[in-house]
């Protein structure tokens, strides 16, 4: 199978057929030699981290295949890694859409002069871009439109399916006595309609056990081992 790019914490494969082939990783990121998911810097990694991913991933993307909402995953093999996936058209080079619940992280960095750590958010929406140089920026979406990069209509659609999967996701998390905080998720383009793609694991959300953050493979621990 043909390479076709190596990603912080999965490489991605030809697969042929319109399909991709990704090949999950032990790889984690951070900074300061804190694992943190949504940074840009692999600092190490963690033996079964790449597999607790995938594992996340496939109970997720089946979740939101029987809620009806499209994504790009076809199947996933557990003993080598891999998730096979619908090749997929990007808004630009891809964008992240945040769904926060409570202030936390880069949020609070950013707003700290009018929020507190942990204040109650309804769903509020964030797009970034995926810039690693620039550090992932902030866009609105007047710029996203005037830049040509989605059109309204595909703004609303993706913000819109942002918070219906949020709510999925933070009803999952409940059902274990997990708190979500916040989550982010990557759309694309498949076959002519917008799905959801990338992953959906603890490399894309937040979430705490009795008021305290927990990583992938516990997370993976509590949801997958039913």
């Amino acid at each position: 199978m043909e390479k076709i790019k190596e990603g912080k914490t999965k490489t991605v494969f030809d697969a042929g057929n319109g399909n991709i082939l990704l090949k999950f990783r032990d790889d984690v990121t951070g900074t300061d030699d804190v694992v943190d998911p949504g940074a840009n810097t692999v600092i190490g990694k963690i033996e079964g981290k790449g597999n607790a991913s995938l594992r996340l991933s496939k109970h997720f993307f089946e979740l939101l295949k029987k809620a009806g909402i499209r994504t790009h995953y076809i199947d996933a093999n557990l003993d080598e890694n891999t998730m096979l996936v619908r090749c997929a058209k990007t808004f630009g080079d891809g964008m992240e859409f945040v769904c926060r619940l409570k202030a936390a992280g880069s949020f609070v960095r950013r707003y700290g002069r009018y929020v507190k750590e942990d204040q109650p958010l309804d769903y509020l929406v964030e797009i970034t871009l995926k810039d690693d140089e620039r550090g992932d920026p902030l866009i609105n979406e007047e710029a996203l439109i005037q830049l040509k990069l989605m059109t309204k209509d595909e703004i609303s659609q993706a913000v819109n399916l942002t918070k219906k999967i949020t709510k999925l996701v933070e009803e999952e998390c409940n059902s274990y006595d997990l708190e979500l905080v916040d989550v982010k998720f990557e759309f694309g383009v498949v076959d002519g309609e917008i799905a959801v793609i990338d992953e959906i694991s603890g490399d894309n959300m937040r979430v705490r056990k009795n008021g305290k953050s927990i990583l992938q493979k516990e997370l993976c621990e509590i949801i997958c081992s039913k």
